[in-house]
C-alpha cells in the first residue's frame, strides 16, 4: 500500500490535482479564523457547551446544521453560512427539474443545459444567502429568541446589513473554490468542502479524550473509562465496514443484448448487468429529516417564550407544554425525535428515488438500444420489473439509513454526553466521509490506470 501512495506522487498532473485541491482545502479552513466582530463569543460558546452536556438548545442546532453544510456557526466567521446555501439552491433547481419542463429540457442538452442549470444555481444561491445570513444574523441578534449573541453596541441595522454582505460574499468564495477543485483539483469540490469541516472536529474531540484520560485515567465507570473506549472502538469500526458495505452494494439484474448480424458476422447477444444501488438516494434522505425536523423545534420554542410572559396559570401550563415539546424535537433528544427523524427518512428515501430512478425512461433505453431483461417483454413489462426490485432494495437502503442516523443519539445517551464525539459513529457526518472518500480513491484510481499504473483498489498479485 505504501507502493501505492508513493506512486501517486508520481505522475505529474495528478501530483498537481493534489497539492491545489489541498491548497485550496487549507484556504477554506483558514477562512474559519476570520470572525465577525459584533459576534460574542462566550455567549455562543456558552451555547455550545449546553448542547455537549445534552441540553440541546440552539448549541444543538448549531451543531446540527454546522454538519452537513460545512458552515461553522459558532463561531460566527465570514464563512460562517458554509456551502449550505449552494446545497439548497441546487436540490431545488432538481426538484423542479423534474416537474418544470424548462429545466427538464435544459437536463437533456448535455454540457451547455448543465452550464445554464449551473449559472441559474449561482445566482439562487446568493438570494438564499442574503435571506439566510439577514434572518441567522436577526436571530442571533435576539430578535424573539431570548438569546442574543451580538455585542449590544453593534447592534444596529447598518451592522446587520454588513454582516449579510460579509457572510454572502464567504460563501459565494467557497462555491468557487467547489468550482476550481472540480475544474482543475481532484474529486467533487463541493463534497470534499463537506467532509474537511468534518474532519476539522476531530483534533478538538481527540484533545478532550487525551486530557480526560490523563486527568481520571480509564478506570471502570468513569466518563472515560476502558470499557466505554472498547465499545467505542467496536461500534466505529463496524458501522464503518457496515457504511462501505452497504454504500458499494448493489443489485445486478441481468440484461441480454438481441443478436443481429452484419454481413457474414454475427453481432450482439452479449450478457451485461444492469447495476442498482441499494443505497440510491445516497445521504439526502438524512439531510432532508434534520432540516424538516428543525422546524417544530423553531415553533414550540418560540410559542414556549412567547406563552412564558403571560400571566395566570392558563398561560404557565401552555409555556410548559410548549417547552417540553420544543425539547422533545431537540436535535438528538428523545424517543420523539428519533421516530420521527425514521419516519421522514423512509418517506424521502422513496420520495428522493422516485425523482431520480424512472424505470419507464430506462425501460425505454434498454428496448432502443435492443437489450432487454430475459423473462420480461421490453417496454412496460420492463419497467414495473425494475420499478419493483427498486422498491424492495429501497426499504433495506432506507433501513441501513435510519440505522445509521440513529447511532449518534443513542450513544450520547448511553455511552457519552457529547453529541459532537457521537456523531462520528453515525448519521450524516460518517455517511459524507466514507462516500467521498470512496468516490475520492476511485477517481485517483482512473487517473493510474490511464497511465498503465496499478489501482489503489488492486488487490495484490
Amino acid at each position: 500500500m505504501l507502493a501505492k501512495l508513493l506512486t501517486v506522487f508520481r505522475v505529474p498532473e495528478l501530483r498537481r490535482k493534489i497539492v491545489l485541491t489541498v491548497v485550496l482545502l487549507a484556504v477554506y479552513r483558514l477562512g474559519f479564523h476570520i470572525t465577525l466582530p459584533f459576534i460574542n463569543h462566550e455567549t455562543v460558546g456558552q451555547a455550545v457547551n449546553n448542547a455537549a452536556a445534552g441540553k440541546g438548545g440552539l448549541g444543538g442546532l448549531l451543531q446540527v446544521v454546522s454538519v452537513f453544510s460545512a458552515s461553522d456557526l459558532q463561531n460566527g466567521s465570514v464563512f460562517g453560512l458554509g456551502i449550505m446555501p449552494y446545497i439548497t439552491a441546487s436540490i431545488v433547481f432538481q426538484l423542479l427539474a423534474t416537474v418544470y419542463p424548462p429545466l427538464e429540457q435544459l437536463q437533456k442538452e448535455g454540457e451547455s443545459g448543465r452550464r445554464r442549470l449551473n449559472e441559474y444555481t449561482r445566482y439562487a444561491t446568493v438570494v438564499v444567502c442574503l435571506l439566510q445570513s439577514f434572518f441567522l444574523l436577526r436571530t442571533m441578534s435576539g430578535g424573539g429568541s431570548g438569546q442574543a449573541v451580538i455585542l449590544p453596541e453593534y447592534d444596529g441595522f447598518h451592522w446587520l446589513l454588513f454582516g449579510t454582505l460579509v457572510m454572502t460574499a464567504g460563501t459565494v468564495f467557497l462555491m468557487w473554490i467547489g468550482e476550481q477543485i472540480d475544474a482543475y483539483g481532484i474529486g467533487n469540490g463541493i463534497s470534499l468542502l463537506i467532509m474537511a469541516g468534518i474532519l476539522a472536529r476531530m483534533p478538538t474531540i481527540a484533545t478532550k479524550w487525551v486530557n480526560g484520560i490523563a486527568g481520571n485515567g480509564v478506570q471502570i465507570g468513569t466518563e472515560f473509562g476502558i470499557e466505554k473506549l472498547l465499545v467505542m472502538a467496536i461500534v466505529f469500526v463496524t458501522v464503518i465496514a457496515v457504511v462501505v458495505f452497504i454504500t458499494q452494494g448493489q443489485r445486478r439484474i441481468p440484461i441480454q443484448s438481441a443478436k443481429h448480424v452484419r454481413g457474414r458476422r454475427v453481432m450482439g447477444g452479449n450478457r451485461q448487468w444492469l447495476p442498482l444501488r441499494v443505497n440510491q438516494s445516497g445521504v439526502m434522505p438524512i439531510i432532508f429529516s434534520s432540516s424538516l425536523l428543525m422546524i417544530p423545534f423553531f415553533v414550540f420554542t418560540q410559542l414556549g417564550q412567547a406563552f412564558m410572559g403571560q400571566d395566570g396559570g392558563r398561560g404557565s401550563w401552555w409555556a410548559q407544554g410548549m417547552a417540553y415539546l420544543g425539547q422533545c424535537f431537540s436535535p438528538g433528544q428523545g424517543f420523539i425525535y428519533s421516530l420521527g427523524y425514521i419516519i421522514l427518512i423512509y418517506f424521502f428515501c422513496y420520495f428522493w428515488t422516485a425523482i431520480t430512478f424512472n424505470p419507464k425512461d430506462m425501460a425505454e433505453n434498454l428496448k432502443d438500444n435492443g437489450s432487454f431483461i430475459p423473462g420480461y417483454r421490453p417496454g412496460g413489462r420492463t419497467a414495473a420489473h425494475l420499478e419493483q426490485v427498486m422498491l424492495r432494495i429501497t426499504y433495506v437502503g432506507a433501513a441501513f439509513l435510519a440505522v445509521v442516523a440513529v447511532i449518534p443519539t443513542i450513544i450520547s445517551n448511553t455511552i457519552t454526553q457529547d453529541f459532537v464525539t457521537a456523531s462520528f459513529f453515525g448519521g450524516t457526518g460518517l455517511l459524507i466521509i466514507v462516500s467521498v472518500a470512496l468516490d475520492l480513491v476511485q477517481k485517483i484510481d482512473s487517473h493510474l490506470v490511464m497511465r498503465n499504473y496499478p489501482g489503489l483498489l488492486d488487490s495484490d498479485k
